[in-house]
């Protein structure tokens, strides 16, 4: 707090103290803080529902599974999206003994499509992969 005893002439002090103003502006902005209820936020999402009427095919021997040159995945020839491609990678692990997973990228593919496939396949604990058709590189080096 701020205290002056003012000047040596002798003049009374023409400043205002701002002091009081401000504790009790910090006051009042402390009880609205306070009274203000809590608004809860509520977003909407449209999840995909799973389709049971659409039976999984996975081959318990071993599955392959294709990236195209647009990029489209494909698995035992079907085209799935990565909520499908989890699924059936997810069946697979379960299987005893866990079936082959055999990768064949087109090798004009986006890396950042086969990138993130693999990252889906390494996430799904897939522990039989093998990479298929790398031939087709041969001529690339």
């Amino acid at each position: 707090m701020a205290m002056s005893g003012g000047r040596d002439d002798g003049e009374p002090m023409m400043e205002m103290n701002t002091t009081p103003l401000i504790d009790v502006m910090l006051v009042l902005l402390i009880m609205f803080i306070i009274t203000i209820p809590i608004q809860t936020h509520a977003v909407k999402v449209d999840l995909p529902q799973a389709q049971p009427n659409q039976p999984m095919t996975v081959d318990p021997v071993k599955n392959k599974l294709l990236i195209d040159a647009d990029g489209r995945v494909f698995w035992n020839s079907e085209q799935v999206d990565d909520t499908r491609l989890r699924q059936y990678l997810d069946q697979t692990t379960a299987m005893n003994p866990e079936p082959e997973l055999h990768f064949q990228p087109d090798p004009n593919a986006r890396y950042e499509v086969v990138d993130h496939v693999l990252a889906i396949v390494k996430r799904a604990n897939v522990t039989k992969l093998g990479f298929v058709g790398n031939e087709q590189y041969m001529t690339v080096f």
